[in-house]
């Protein structure tokens, strides 16, 4: 079975490093780890990776973030998958960093690429992974703080953070959404408690 896995962003160098590239930097992980390279195509640059038997196509939107589902609507068609072969794979303000939570659909929880995905497929019924950010900024900041770059702290924590990503995707294609959640969602709670 293939997949389509978006990872959403802000194309530049200049976003490179920000808070709100979080599923760029997956998706980059995923391709060097697999010794593969994007290639640029229409609405954005892809990749694939396979496993098991599953193909993943990575998608990086060249879109912009607000405008994300211009790019997963023209490569879900061009693929001929369904919303029930789409991973998208973002930051969150919602949760603290390095959280990671998985879900197969809900709401946009205010992120702006996740809202225009639903607006043009007009469904929520797609699988997201979104990672923490955390929240640490003043009132009216909200925008500086998601295109602010990570700290040296949190770029040292990024690549376990896209190892579980990844591990999470790999499972969910070969052993299911709920044994997927199960590690994603508990993961960072087992970590606290194993700290106490």
């Amino acid at each position: 079975m293939d997949y389509l896995v978006v990872g959403l962003g802000n194309i530049g160098a200049e976003y490179a490093s920000t808070r709100h590239n979080m599923g760029f930097m997956v998706l980059d992980a995923w391709a060097k780890a697999s010794d593969t390279f994007f290639l640029t195509g229409r609405y954005g640059d892809m990749a694939e990776v396979s496993f098991k038997g599953r193909k993943f196509h990575l998608l990086k939107p060249s879109t912009y973030m607000n405008l994300s589902g211009n790019a997963v609507r023209y490569w879900l068609d061009k693929l001929h998958m369904g919303v029930e072969n789409l991973i998208v794979v973002c930051d969150d303000l919602n949760l603290p960093f390095g959280m990671i939570r998985m879900r197969l659909g809900g709401s946009d929880g205010g992120h702006n690429g996740l809202r225009n995905i639903i607006d043009l497929l007009g469904t929520d019924r797609y699988t997201r992974i979104r990672i923490g950010i955390g929240n640490d900024f003043s009132r009216g900041g909200q925008i500086d703080f998601v295109l602010g770059d990570l700290s040296e702290d949190e770029l040292k924590q990024m690549p376990e953070i896209c190892d579980r990503v990844i591990e999470g995707i790999r499972i969910y294609a070969t052993a299911g959404p709920e044994k997927a959640m199960n590690g994603l969602n508990t993961r960072k709670k087992e970590e606290k408690n194993a700290d106490i």
